[in-house]
């Protein structure tokens, strides 16, 4: 199935954000034109979504949380999953691969500036991005738990987060490269990677 573009889905989004998710496009098409989200400049943005800079830097900081704000489409969307009928019965395994599958197929129709928003954190003198980054990759498996139910607590939860975060940035890393249709390389090597933490360790609370 291919990938749903969410940044244009309003169903994972309040009327309230109508403005925000305006200037989120403007910014995407910018990056998308031009082949790199380095050549983004918000006074660019400004005039691409047809709103003042005041209004831009109203809902963003600076470049890099409209960055931060694509991969927040891609938490709503994960999170959608928790509201289907039978979410809680479905197998852990099941649970955690649905998790982070939808995570990146929410981000897949802008794959390449993926990759590019990653690089311009990365960058030497982005050393506060990079802070943020570290941040942000904590935040996203805390919700990957809680999206998918695990009841793990103390130094289980520890080793079951620390467990969960490699394979989250594995299959990440492995996924931006990844040029199969609809990622299905990526899907079997996530599958592998759960069955394989599920066999070795189960008591990080990876079994159903």
């Amino acid at each position: 199935m291919a990938p749903m573009d969410i940044s244009a889905d309003p169903s994972v989004h309040t009327d309230n954000d109508a403005v925000k998710r305006h200037v989120l496009q403007a910014a995407l098409r910018i990056a998308e034109a031009a082949g790199s989200w380095g050549a983004v400049h918000l006074h660019d943005v400004a005039r691409e979504a047809q709103v003042s800079l005041e209004e831009v830097q109203r809902w963003f900081a600076d470049k890099d949380a409209i960055a931060e704000g694509y991969f927040d489409l891609a938490d709503a969307a994960m999170l959608a999953l928790a509201r289907e009928p039978g979410w809680a019965h479905t197998p852990t395994r099941d649970r955690l691969y649905r998790v982070i599958m939808s995570w990146l197929d929410a981000l897949a129709p802008h794959k390449k500036l993926v990759g590019s928003m990653l690089g311009y954190k990365l960058r030497p003198e982005h050393l506060h991005l990079q802070a943020r980054g570290v941040a942000r990759i904590s935040r996203t498996v805390q919700w990957f738990r809680e999206t998918a139910m695990l009841p793990s607590t103390g130094w289980r939860r520890e080793a079951e987060e620390a467990a969960l975060t490699s394979i989250y940035l594995t299959v990440f890393s492995y996924w931006l490269w990844d040029s199969s249709p609809a990622s299905e390389n990526t899907r079997r090597f996530l599958r592998t990677s759960l069955a394989a933490a599920e066999r070795g360790a189960r008591w990080l609370g990876f079994a159903s």
